[in-house]
């Protein structure tokens, strides 16, 4: 599968948020009961409120077979605010493409770490890219409590060798 990277486009956000929603259906039915799920996947139902923080960050798409099946955003100068993939493409590498330009972006914009809050189903995804656990959170979205782990990965100054 031939995939690339560009820059988000108004245009793109009815899409970006079924397939935010589809992710967090099936990406993380293990674990999150179905109303905490519902609770999390209800931030795309406001269409325009999701373009706002789509586009409130600096946030690139995946493209795959024709068209977007994935997308991370970065917000502010150090945090990996959302990274998801559309169920059908997960698993074949697409995550790591968008974590990769996200990490290059932010090291040129002078971060010198990144740090994400990983619901439990993506936590191993950023234990192998090298993010290391800080602390555990439960955080209310809706009327439910859902956990998840701030990780943190140290990235690598510009010209420094890993």
């Amino acid at each position: 599968m031939k995939a690339s990277l560009r820059p988000y486009l108004p245009a793109d956000a009815p899409l970006l948020a079924a397939i935010f929603q589809e992710s967090i259906e099936v990406l993380a039915e293990d674990d999150y009961d179905p109303d905490q799920r519902a609770a999390w996947a209800a931030a795309g139902d406001d269409v325009a409120k999701f373009a706002k923080r789509l586009a409130g960050g600096l946030t690139i798409v995946v493209l795959a077979d024709g068209g977007p099946v994935g997308f991370a955003s970065l917000a502010g100068a150090d945090k990996l605010d959302l990274l998801y993939v559309h169920p059908d493409y997960a698993g074949q590498g697409l995550g790591g493409m968008l974590a990769d330009a996200l990490e290059k972006l932010a090291g040129a914009r002078g971060a010198t770490h990144l740090i994400s809050d990983a619901s439990d189903n993506a936590v191993p995804f950023f234990e192998k890219r090298g993010y290391v656990a800080q602390s555990r959170n439960t955080v209310m979205t809706g009327d439910e409590w859902l956990a998840n782990t701030t990780m943190r990965k140290p990235l690598v100054a510009h010209g420094d060798k890993p």
